[in-house]
C-alpha cells in the first residue's frame, strides 16, 4: 500500500482529505504542521508522497520544502493551495507539482498515481 504525508493547515480539510485517501486504498500520515519532528516522520514512515500546504505562515512551505529535496531529492512533494495563480509559483519553488483546492477527487487520485512510481526515498 502506498504512503502518503498529508500537511494542511486546516484541520477540517486535513480530516476530509484523510478519510477521501484512507478509503482510495492509501496509507494517510496527516499532520497539521511542519515542526521540526517532520523529516523524522519522513524518515519513519518512508512516504512514496509528500502533500505540503503550499501557504503555510510566511516562507515556511518554501524552507520545508528545500529541506525535503536536500535531503530526500526523489520524493514527490506536491503542494496544495487554493491560489489560482500557483501554477507558476508551485514549479519555481520546487515542488514536482500540485493540486488545487477545493479538491477533485479524480484530480487528486490521477496526480498521486503520476508520482507514486517516481519515489525513491533513499
Amino acid at each position: 500500500m502506498e504512503t502518503i504525508i498529508v500537511q494542511e493547515t486546516d484541520s477540517d480539510v486535513l480530516d476530509i482529505l484523510t478519510y477521501v485517501l484512507h478509503n482510495g486504498g492509501y496509507t494517510v500520515y496527516p499532520m497539521l504542521s511542519c515542526d521540526e519532528d517532520f523529516l523524522d516522520i519522513i524518515e519513519q514512515t518512508k512516504p512514496h508522497v509528500v502533500m505540503l500546504d503550499f501557504k503555510l505562515k510566511g516562507q515556511e512551505s518554501m524552507r520545508v520544502l528545500r529541506e525535503i529535496k536536500e535531503r530526500y531529492p526523489h520524493l514527490p512533494v506536491i503542494a496544495a493551495s487554493c491560489n489560482s495563480n500557483i501554477n507558476e509559483e508551485y514549479d519555481k519553488a520546487g515542488f514536482d507539482d500540485y493540486i488545487p483546492k477545493p479538491f477533485d477527487l479524480e484530480v487528486l487520485y490521477e496526480t498521486l498515481r503520476k508520482h507514486i512510481p517516481k519515489s525513491k526515498l533513499d
